[in-house]
């Protein structure tokens, strides 16, 4: 869970640090006070995109900091070399005024797309966006998927949907026009006889170079190995002669001197060397036999090779090797295209039938969902006051051939009525603005249940709510926080009274500069801010009680649950 968020020079907050607890964290305040600043601090420090825009004016940086607990990020931590300390992660995100930016995970620098995996694993933001896609049908197939953890079925049907892909692409890239297939079987024809007559052969051009060195460089090396010959081994006084006759003095002595015995067999073993260093280049002397015919020859087969690289773009011979099969199997695809091609569109069916029948257990997997996720969301709807709502799960066939997509043969649409009599329809269509908030509420809910982030955060949930249904959103959301941590910036005092933990956000100016402060709210604080919430600014005794009555309803209620 967040344990504690640091917020500074982000927007109008110049400073702040917020404690937050387990169970549910209710944010109010003012409209324009800057409850939203946090969710943006948060948002930011779990990989968030942002922007130089969020840095408070006239600062040079600004900074958000949380501390989690690093339960859910274990294998995170153990992929990107990180450490947690007691069992926590301190989480660091700096924005510069230039929009250049840092983050750090217990002091490890870490990329923004390592942050925003992190991120994924401790903190569930849902704001208006998650209204947006609710409206959204194309993304209501993949809400089905998730409630229905299908990924075995999806996984099989994708695979047979790749086999029937590539047997597509690949027909698609025999199926050729008669003028192409000529053109193109004379341009290839032509370079596999260019090549093949090259008769090229792998680390040749390497060999070429090393002997075309050798031969440039002949007079030197003769020259050279002459002299060294001569010196160690060919004339009176050379290297193994002296050698020689100072290990017979030695010999004489070794004796009489364990010194000089060591000396004696230490020559020993130099005389040796020096007849073999003395053979070796006897040898390569002997070697050396050049002529100005192998010196054109060589030179003629590496400006070949060259020639053919610099042609068709081959870094080496290796390239040139690679392009000539290549463009040989090519070649013989085109000649005997037809035959391929028949093949092909031969297996097309048997991949069809593949895919229809992965796609059909696809199906029914998605059907049972579907009705068990219309029965659990109309009974989370029922308990946030919408007791006539209809909540049905719409699968039709895909239209057109082959009758399926990447995700199978299904679409996927959700429908609602929100009251009785009514024909389900779009949720667009049928769903008031607070009916809305209710229904991604409901589904958080439920898709939640099998959540395993440990933090969740609601950001404008009780739009358009009121009265009744706004009591039901708060003791749902306090009914959340039994297993999870809740965050939610909310302006109705029935939310407000189920809080486990409340803080208010107040803006003020100072010399001509707007700052904002978090505060969290003991008993009185809580009743003083939800009479508020109740009656605005006009705080009487009436709205004090009633803020006291709600407070009092909302912990026997809580009393309640197991």
């Amino acid at each position: 869970m967040l344990r504690s968020l640091h917020i500074e020079n982000i927007a109008v907050v110049e400073r702040a640090d917020v404690q937050f607890r387990a169970g549910l964290n209710v944010l109010t305040g003012e409209t324009g006070a800057g409850k939203s600043i946090v969710i943006d601090a948060l948002y930011a420090v779990t990989g968030g995109r942002t922007s130089r825009e969020l840095v408070r004016t006239g600062a040079d940086k600004c900074l958000a900091a949380a501390v989690f607990d690093a339960d859910a990020a274990g294998a995170w931590c153990e992929e990107n070399g990180v450490e947690p300390e007691d069992g926590q992660l301190i989480v660091q995100r700096t924005v510069a005024a230039d929009g250049r930016g840092s983050c750090r995970v217990n002091g490890v620098p870490v990329t923004v797309a390592q942050l925003r995996a992190l991120g994924a694993l401790l903190v569930d933001i849902h704001g208006q966006n998650d209204g947006r896609q609710l409206l959204d049908e194309s993304r209501h197939l993949d809400y089905l998927d998730a409630f229905a953890s299908d990924g075995g079925q999806l996984a099989a049907y994708q695979a047979a949907y790749e086999a029937y892909l590539a047997n597509e692409r690949e027909i698609e890239r025999l199926s050729l026009d008669d003028d192409t297939r000529r053109r193109l079987a004379e341009s290839l024809e032509y370079r596999v006889q260019e090549l093949e007559k090259a008769a090229l052969k792998a680390g040749e051009e390497a060999e070429l170079e090393e002997r075309s060195a050798l031969l440039r460089n002949g007079e030197k090396l003769r020259e050279a190995a002459e002299g060294a010959y001569t010196a160690l081994y060919g004339d009176e006084g050379s290297a193994v002669e002296l050698a020689g006759q100072a290990r017979g003095w030695l010999s004489r002595a070794r004796g009489w001197s364990a010194d000089l015995a060591a000396a004696d067999d230490t020559l020993t073993e130099a005389v040796s060397l020096l007849q073999d260093a003395a053979e070796r280049v006897r040898d390569v002397w002997d070697s050396l036999d050049f002529s100005p015919e192998e010196f054109d020859r060589v030179e003629g087969r590496l400006a070949q090779l060259r020639r053919l690289e610099k042609k068709f773009s081959a870094p080496d011979e290796a390239g040139l090797i690679t392009l000539y099969e290549e463009s040989s199997a090519r070649l013989a695809e085109i000649e005997y295209g037809d035959e391929a091609l028949e093949k092909l569109r031969q297996k097309r069916q048997t991949l069809i039938d593949g895919c229809q029948k992965a796609a059909a257990t696809l199906t029914k997997v998605r059907q049972r969902a579907g009705r068990a996720l219309a029965e659990r969301v109309e009974k989370e709807l029922t308990e946030l006051s919408m007791p006539s709502v209809r909540f049905v799960t719409e699968l039709e066939a895909m239209d057109g051939a082959p009758g399926f997509g990447p995700k199978g043969a299904d679409k996927v649409r959700f429908l609602m009525s929100a009251n009785a009599g009514e024909e389900p329809r779009s949720i667009a269509r049928a769903a008031s603005g607070g009916e809305l908030s209710r229904i991604m509420l409901a589904l958080k809910t439920v898709f939640g249940q099998s959540d395993p982030v440990p933090t969740a955060v609601f950001d404008e949930i009780d739009t358009g709510v009121s009265g009744v249904a706004a009591s039901r959103v708060g003791e749902k959301l306090a009914l959340t926080g039994r297993h999870r941590q809740v965050l939610c910036v909310s302006h109705l005092p029935q939310i407000a009274a189920m809080a486990d933990s409340q803080y208010r956000i107040e803006k003020s100016e100072r010399q001509g500069r707007t700052y904002t402060t978090v505060d969290e709210l003991d008993r009185a604080g809580r009743r003083r801010e939800i009479a508020r919430l109740i009656g605005g600014d006009n705080i009487t005794e009436t709205t004090t009680a009633s803020a006291e009555e709600q407070l009092a309803a909302a912990d026997a209620w809580k009393q309640k649950l197991p």
